[in-house]
């Protein structure tokens, strides 16, 4: 079984968060059956957009990246507190232990910024929410990210991405690094892609 430890801070954005439940839990219902995902968080009550509530099953310092083979992280809004969660110790201290574990990492918009603040993607190429003039790409730079301007960008064991519109796009990469492309594409058809 693959699982994935899909990393919330207070804020996320309830559609980034949902492609990778929906991806994994059509690969576990309808495709090789291969995958698990677990919910964590800083908090044990979070508030996302849409004010939709949602209870995490483990606290970022439970999580232990030995039992995990990826790490999943939604972006969020800043007017929700999405970056206390996402720049708190905990939550980067859990990007680290996956990136030192050589886990696969994806995080989808500005979910590539707590990833940027960690380090672990210094020196290395990445993207992010590339509207707003550039704003949050400067942000991501800041923290000595190459920062490309392309939809899906992927460094090794990271794969970021610059906007919602490409956020199944993370989600199916994740899944054929995890499964197979084979796989993949069967989830991909019975989802209507």
């Amino acid at each position: 079984m693959k699982k994935i430890l899909l990393l919330l801070a207070n804020g996320f954005e309830a559609y980034e968060a949902s492609v990778f439940t929906d991806v994994f839990d059509w690969n576990r219902e309808e495709g090789d059956g291969s995958t698990q995902l677990v919910t964590c968080g800083v908090r044990e009550k979070l508030m996302c957009t849409g004010h939709l509530t949602v209870l995490p099953e483990l606290l970022a310092s439970q999580a232990d990246a030995t039992g995990f083979d990826a790490l999943a992280i939604p972006g969020g809004y800043e007017s929700y507190g999405f970056y206390e969660d996402a720049y708190s110790e905990d939550f980067l201290s859990v990007i680290q232990t996956f990136n030192r574990a050589e886990k696969r990492i994806a995080a989808v918009c500005v979910g590539a910024l707590p990833l940027g603040k960690s380090g672990v993607l210094r020196g290395r190429q990445g993207t992010t929410y590339h509207l707003n003039n550039g704003y949050r790409q400067r942000q991501l730079a800041a923290f000595g990210v190459n920062v490309v301007n392309r939809p899906l960008v992927v460094d090794g064991n990271i794969i970021t991405c610059s906007a919602p519109a490409s956020a199944l796009d993370v989600a199916f990469k994740l899944l054929e690094l995890l499964t197979s492309p084979a796989n993949c594409s069967h989830i991909k058809h019975l989802m209507g892609f």
